[in-house]
């Protein structure tokens, strides 16, 4: 096996699969327990990015890309950015405004994207399996309809990160809160190897971009697992307030 066929290999985006249906299954069970909005976006990225990673999966397998299946697979794939942001957007305004205007940009840009797919004439030399399609098959990355991933990419980056961030800033002087703090941390990074992968991919550097994608997952999955041990945050807010009222008890003896 060349290194092409192996950064090429099917097994990288079926364990992408995998990691974003776990991923995927956590986050409606989270939105059906406690019906936030940033649930039920963050679900539909994921969603969206598993159906993609296994499309990969399964062309790579059958060495073969059927060309309405990577129509539907492209989009899919180019929105999982545009979701996270639009959840950070619901998780960090009380205004549902700001959040309800992105989702119908997000909506309106995939419904353009869709068009644009199944009405442009594929690369049918890029449209093999083997060498990690990415884009290509769409044509040039500035010509229509491919162009329409940076609409969903750079504000859904610039959301994600943005709120990534600002978390990392508001929980890391608070200890007993640092879990959350590294949980950012970890989606940050997720958020940037796959956007960055993305980009090299828009650039012709399509090698690596399933591995890639693999390692973004991850480190999202790993983000948002390490955030929900608020079991944890809540032990450690408690103990402190313990010792506070020993050592007051202690003043008042």
């Amino acid at each position: 096996m060349d290194s092409t066929a192996f950064w090429s290999h099917w097994a990288w985006p079926l364990i992408t699969g995998i990691i974003g249906a776990i991923f995927t299954i956590l986050l409606v069970k989270q939105y059906l327990d406690r019906r936030k909005l940033h649930q039920l976006a963050w679900s539909i990225g994921f969603l969206v990015y598993t159906i993609a990673a296994f499309m990969e999966a399964y062309s790579e397998y059958a060495n073969s890309w059927d060309p309405n299946i990577y129509r539907i697979y492209i989009v899919f794939a180019a929105s999982l950015v545009g979701f996270l942001g639009l959840g950070v957007l619901y998780l960090i305004f009380r205004k549902k405004i700001y959040g309800h205007i992105f989702f119908m940009f997000v909506l309106i840009v995939m419904a353009i994207f869709f068009y644009g797919t199944f009405t442009t004439e594929l690369v049918e030399e890029n449209l093999v399996a083997g060498i990690t399609v990415g884009g290509t098959a769409l044509g040039e990355s500035q010509t229509f309809p491919r162009i329409c991933s940076l609409f969903l990419n750079i504000p859904g980056t610039i959301f994600l990160l943005g709120g990534a961030i600002y978390s990392i800033v508001l929980f890391a002087r608070k200890k007993q809160y640092s879990y959350r703090m590294w949980a950012n941390v970890l989606i940050a990074l997720g958020t940037l190897i796959i956007a960055a992968a993305g980009s090299m991919a828009r650039a012709g550097q399509s090698v690596g971009l399933y591995p890639a994608e693999m390692l973004g997952a991850a480190f999202l999955l790993w983000g948002f697992l390490k955030a929900g041990t608020l079991k944890n945050g809540v032990e450690a807010v408690k103990k402190e307030k313990m010792d506070e009222d020993v050592k007051n008890f202690k003043k008042q003896k």
